[in-house]
C-alpha cells in the first residue's frame, strides 16, 4: 500500500518521509539513501561550513533531494544559497529566521520553498512569504526547538496552511508517528533523530549507540551546549539533547560556563572529535524510546511506511458502532 499526500505529488516522492537536515550528519549519503528509497532525503548546510557543502552537493550529483540551512547562520553568508541554488536542488528547506529576504531567489531558481515552523505565527508569515511545504516542529524535537508539542502544534498549523502541505516534526520514529500525522491533518513527517541512528548518518558510532541505549526522559533542553560550542542561538531557541556528565556539571552554573568558555570548548572539540559522549552532545529527541537498531536508511523508509500503511488500512484495535 501506497500513501499519497499533496506532499508526495509536490515533491514526487513515493513516501511522505523527508529526513532532517542535520547539520553536518545529513551528508550526501544519508540524503541520496533516503531518496532512494522513496523518501526525500534533505542535505544538512547547518551553520555554513562552504567546503562541506560544496563537498557534499559533489557527492549527491544529481539526485533529487533537498538543502536546509539555519536561515539566521546562512544569513550572515548567502553566497551559500547561492552555491547550493546552482546546483539545482528540488527543494530549499529554511528554519529558525526570517525567510522574506530568501524566498524570491529561492522561488526564482525553480526550487521548492519548504520552511520549518515552531508557531503558527511563523507559519502565517512562512506561507505570505511562498512556502510550498511547512514543517510543524514540535517540542519534542531532538535539536533547536521552541516550546510547543506536536500533538497540538501540527492541527493548528494545517488549519492555517489552507490546503499548502504540511508535514509533522518532532517525536516521528515508526509508523505511528507518520499514521498519527496523517490523522492529525499532515501530509507527511520530517524524521530526525531516527535517521541519526543509522548506517549512513555521519556521526559517531558511539552517539548512535547512546541514542539506541537510552530513553526520551534522558533528553533535555539547555543552553551549556551551545555556550560551549561558542554558537548560543538567539531567544526563543533552546536545544535538546541526551543528559550527560557535562550538562550535570553545568547545569545551573551557565554563567560561570560562560567565564572558562575558552577553555572548556577547546576540552569539548577535543571529546567530540574522539568519541567522548560523557563531554560531547548526542543531539536527540524525544524519540529515542522507539529506536532500538542502527538499521540502513532505507530500511527505516521502508518500515515507517508499511507500519502506517497497515494501521490507516484496517487496524482491528478499534471498533466503531
Amino acid at each position: 500500500m501506497t500513501i499519497s499526500t499533496r506532499l508526495t505529488e509536490l515533491l514526487k516522492i513515493q513516501h511522505p518521509i523527508m529526513s532532517a537536515p542535520m547539520a553536518a550528519v545529513a551528508d550526501a549519503k544519508l540524503a541520496v539513501a533516503v531518496t532512494k528509497a522513496g523518501g526525500f532525503g534533505i542535505l544538512g548546510g547547518g551553520y555554513g561550513d562552504e567546503a562541506w557543502l560544496k563537498r557534499e552537493l559533489e557527492a549527491a550529483g544529481d539526485a533529487h533531494i533537498g538543502v536546509g540551512f539555519i536561515t539566521w547562520s546562512m544569513a550572515k553568508t548567502p553566497r551559500l544559497l547561492d552555491l547550493a541554488l546552482e546546483r539545482k536542488p528540488a527543494a530549499i528547506m529554511l528554519s529558525f529566521g526570517d525567510v522574506a529576504p530568501h524566498a524570491g531567489k529561492i522561488k526564482k531558481a525553480g526550487a521548492l520553498l519548504i520552511c520549518q515552523v515552531q508557531t503558527v505565527k511563523h507559519a502565517k508569515a512562512a506561507l505570505a512569504n511562498g512556502a510550498d511545504i511547512l514543517i510543524a516542529q514540535g517540542a519534542e524535537a531532538g535539536g533547536h526547538g521552541d516550546a510547543r508539542g506536536t500533538f497540538a502544534l501540527v492541527p493548528a498549523v494545517v488549519d492555517a496552511a489552507r490546503g499548502m502541505p504540511v508535514a509533522a516534526a518532532g517525536g516521528v520514529a515508526d509508523g505511528r508517528g507518520l499514521a498519527a500525522a496523517l490523522m492529525l491533518g499532515a501530509d507527511g513527517v520530517l524524521v530526525g533523530t531516527r535517521f541519526y541512528a543509522t548506517l549512513e548518518a555521519a556521526i559517531h558510532q558511539g552517539a548512535k549507540e547512546r541514542v539506541v541505549a537510552t530513553s526520551g526522559d534522558e533528553t533535555i533542553r539547555a543552553i551549556m551546549f551551545d555556550i560551549v560550542r561558542r554558537n548560543v542561538w538567539p531567544a526563543p531557541y533552546g536545544i535538546r539533547t541526551l543528559r550527560n556528565a557535562f550538562f550535570e556539571k553545568w547545569r545551573g552554573r551557565e554563567a560561570e560556563l560562560m567565564q572558562h568558555q575558552a577553555a572548556e570548548a577547546a576540552r569539548y572539540e577535543k571529546a567530540r572529535d574522539e568519541g567522548d559522549f560523557d563531554t560531547a552532545a548526542v543531539i536527540a529527541g524525544e524519540c529515542v524510546d522507539m529506536i532500538t537498531d542502527i538499521p540502513p536508511a532505507a530500511e527505516v523508509v521502508n518500515r515507517i511506511a508499511t507500519e502506517a500503511s497497515a494501521l490507516i488500512s484496517g487496524s482491528n484495535r478499534f471498533r466503531v458502532a
